[in-house]
């Protein structure tokens, strides 16, 4: 079993170009052939009409489960659909050993809907800190990749967040409303003011990815659930980014956190956001 961070460092600097292959085998055997092919027997609801599995995010969490393993022998893997299955394996997450935390087809919705807007998200965090981060949107062949001090990546190039322009309205992806309570949106309404331009976000994933490319200026969640943030955050912090819960903090995977929370460009544009967050809460 991985003993200590340095054993862990030793792996990230070796083997992030096996995770990246990893990641995408999954898509292009299990993820891919499933787009636009979707026979009805292979997508099911979970909590809702809103909510929604496929077999393309089970069988590319059964690939990954086994691959990221047996490349980090000691770890676990956190996914989203072995925590429906079994909630007490989100536990892992506080634990002593390396984890992956996966979320296999992150915009499922979209990827139902023929709509390439979705992505394979993996992060590899240790006692609750994150360490590196895979974001795989196989439908636009773009692949980010950020490692815990030394940069994010976008197909090899440096990602820079960068700063809003000044007098601009501040754009901001939230919480998408079909999956927000009354209470969320009470929460999020403080961004409804002049100034700022709100929309429903699409896959959180990508959502990260604009705001790590400066396209896109802040996100605003309500949710804690640690494979919809967890790469994109690590992605965020590396190009330059920041993010903040309600109570001042940066989000933690382990759980616990004030929400709503952002993330966002540059520390003054997480800041003014989580003002407005706080106005509204």
């Amino acid at each position: 079993m991985i003993q200590d961070i340095e054993t862990i460092d030793e792996f990230l600097a070796h083997r992030t170009a096996d995770v990246e292959e990893a990641v995408r085998t999954a898509a292009a055997t299990e993820i891919m052939p499933r787009f636009r092919q979707l026979a009805a027997h292979e997508i099911d609801e979970k909590s809702g009409p809103h909510d929604l599995v496929t077999d393309a995010d089970r069988k590319a969490e059964e690939f990954l489960t086994e691959a990221l393993v047996k490349l980090l022998p000691g770890s676990v893997v956190v996914g989203e659909e072995a925590v429906h299955a079994n909630p007490a394996t989100y536990e892992a997450i506080k634990g002593e050993a390396p984890v992956w935390i996966v979320d296999p087809v992150d915009g499922t919705r979209q990827f139902v809907h023929g709509d390439p807007g979705f992505c394979t998200l993996v992060a590899l965090a240790h006692r609750g800190v994150l360490l590196a981060s895979w974001t795989y949107a196989p439908a636009r062949a773009q692949l980010a990749v950020a490692v815990r001090g030394r940069g994010a990546l976008l197909d090899g190039e440096p990602l820079r967040a960068g700063s809003p322009a000044p007098g601009r309205d501040l754009e901001v992806a939230t919480s998408h409303p079909d999956y927000t309570t009354d209470d969320q949106k009470r929460a999020l309404l403080g961004l409804w003011t002049e100034g700022v331009s709100p929309r429903a976000c699409g896959s959180a994933g990508l959502e990260y990815l604009a705001v790590a490319r400066g396209e896109l200026d802040a996100t605003a969640f309500s949710w804690e659930a640690a494979w919809d943030h967890a790469a994109g955050l690590l992605l965020v912090e590396e190009a330059g980014g920041a993010h903040l819960t309600l109570a001042g903090e940066p989000f933690r995977i382990t759980g616990g956190n004030a929400l709503p929370f952002t993330a966002a460009r540059d520390a003054a544009t997480a800041r003014r956001v989580l003002g407005l967050l706080s106005g509204g809460a």
